[in-house]
């Protein structure tokens, strides 16, 4: 990870570190306007990730932890600069064609979990799947398989009212992973979780990435912050600090 306010690895021979940029942000602003008021949400923020690094992002409410998460997501506008995902500037895209690019690159693993209630665990997995085009028959066994990856196999039959707080964020991690993601992007992931759940959550997006997953993790919680292997700490729009994990 690179960013406006570390030390910039820039300035190194290309390909010295034998890694592969998976995201590069430029000069990324977002405004919020309300009636005549402007809020500068992300003033002219460089950030570039690399693919399988773990990256936490924290800072004080309203210091644009989401909003960056948004905007390098695609999932919201920015007012100027770049974003290239995998090698492609996703806000110079149509509506359409970064829907489906997002739908392609990246999974989403969200606070409320956001699953449909009348909906099996398997189902809610393979619904993204059949809305990117995949056959019925693929869509179930991707979704059975990465089910079985979360430790979630034995309650694929099981909708989210019969599942508790930590195996319903289980089958929303498994829906971020089903499509095969370059990047999964996590909003505060365990902020609705007891202690010992959040813990047990954590441990597996730790151990996906050990395995080669590209994760970037807001949250509030510096325990859970510190098990990043890079953190990076935002005020009023900005990054304020970059610093790696040290090795163990």
């Amino acid at each position: 990870m690179r960013s406006r306010g570390s030390k910039r690895l820039a300035d190194e021979p290309a390909g010295s570190t034998g890694t592969r940029d998976i995201l590069v942000a430029t000069d990324v602003k977002k405004i919020y306007k309300t009636g005549a008021e402007s809020v500068e949400a992300l003033r002219d923020l460089d950030l570039t990730i690399e693919a399988g690094e773990f990256l936490a992002v924290m800072g004080p409410s309203g210091s644009g932890k989401t909003t960056l998460l948004n905007c390098l997501s695609g999932l919201d506008d920015i007012d100027s600069g770049t974003v290239v995902v995998e090698g492609k500037d996703i806000h110079r895209m149509s509506d359409a064609k970064r829907s489906h690019d997002r739908a392609e690159h990246m999974g989403f693993i969200f606070q409320s979990f956001n699953l449909i209630p009348v909906f099996t665990s398997a189902e809610n997995v393979e619904l993204p799947l059949l809305l990117a085009g995949a056959k019925p028959a693929e869509a179930r066994r991707r979704a059975e398989e990465t089910l079985e990856r979360v430790g979630l196999g034995h309650r694929k039959k099981h909708r989210p009212n019969e599942l508790s707080g930590g195996e319903q964020q289980r089958v929303t991690i498994a829906r971020a992973l089903a499509g095969g993601p370059s990047i999964v992007w996590a909003d505060e992931p365990t902020g609705n979780l007891d202690t010992e759940t959040a813990g047990s959550i954590m441990d597996l997006l730790q151990e996906l990435n050990n395995e080669g997953l590209t994760l970037v993790l807001v949250t509030h919680d510096p325990a859970i912050g510190s098990t990043a292997g890079k953190l990076i700490r935002m005020r009023d729009g900005a990054i304020e600090s970059a610093t790696d994990r040290p090795e163990e």
